[in-house]
């Protein structure tokens, strides 16, 4: 049993055959999928809820990714309160700051990122954190971490750092707070040296696994669209580091999922 706690299913790489992907995944013993509904930004804030809604084994987030932060409105924030009441709505994300790509002003990700964690606080939902620096620094990082400790850990709701390729401190620091650490395929690119350092040392009971697809497909499918039966090479990746066999990493990771999130037995059954 595996789950892959991260995908981008409704983006446009998959409407040629979202299906198909979708029964690839329970055919590879995915039990559940969380589906990311950042999507395209205002305006397509719903992608998620509406692509959980059709589907028993997968589940949705709601938020505003800090890329499209300039974008965002008041009414969107409305929508999002709206949108977190559905009942396959799990987490709020992918929320947080990416200054790699500076595709929004970095203050102006901060003050969404600030809205974004108080209302998340209000509906009582655990946040989905983004996180990536510029190049050979951490300031993301450093930021990302200190608004966090302002102005989250006190709800005790903790959250994913997701995709994560921060050092042990960063990890460290969110495990603290109560965070799980997830890991996507990139863990198995040959220069990702500091991300299979993390994932040597962070406690299993506190891992997540996904894909982040259509992103970050995993060797041996590096180069081609991720998708989430391809979730099992990160836990046969995290196996070979830890000397476990992939299946106890994916039914732990799994475990993990379900106890985190508050989700029932039955939800484990495809």
């Amino acid at each position: 049993m595996y789950v892959d706690s991260h995908a981008h299913l409704e983006g446009p790489r998959f409407d040629p055959d979202r299906d198909l992907v979708i029964a690839r995944a329970q055919q590879a013993g995915i039990a559940s999928v969380v589906a990311v509904g950042t999507g395209d930004g205002p305006g397509t804030l719903d992608c998620a809820v509406k692509l959980a809604c059709r589907h028993e084994f997968i589940y949705a987030t709601v938020g505003i990714h800090p890329h499209e932060a300039k974008l965002a409105q008041d009414s969107d924030f409305i929508e999002l309160e709206r949108l977190a009441r559905e009942p396959k709505v799990i987490a709020w994300g992918e929320i947080g700051l990416d200054y790699y790509y500076d595709h929004s002003p970095r203050e102006t990700q901060k003050k969404v990122f600030l809205q974004q964690m108080a209302l998340a606080g209000r509906a009582r939902l655990p946040i989905v954190i983004h996180c990536r620096p510029s190049i050979d620094s951490d300031d993301a990082w450093a930021d990302c971490l200190e608004l966090i400790d302002q102005h989250w850990k006190q709800a005790a709701l903790g959250g994913v750092l997701h995709c994560f390729t921060g050092s042990w401190q960063h990890a460290r620091r969110a495990l603290d707070w109560g965070f799980l650490i997830s890991f996507a395929g990139n863990i198995t690119f040959p220069k990702a040296h500091q991300i299979r350092e993390s994932a040597s040392r962070v406690p299993l009971e506190s891992m997540l696994i996904e894909t982040d697809s259509p992103f970050l497909a995993p060797v041996p499918y590096r180069g081609k669209r991720n998708e989430p039966a391809f979730v099992k090479e990160v836990a046969r990746e995290i196996g070979s580091l830890r000397g476990l066999p992939m299946e106890e990493v994916g039914q732990r990771t799994a475990a993990n999922f379900y106890r985190f999130f508050s989700l029932p037995q039955s939800s484990r059954a495809i």
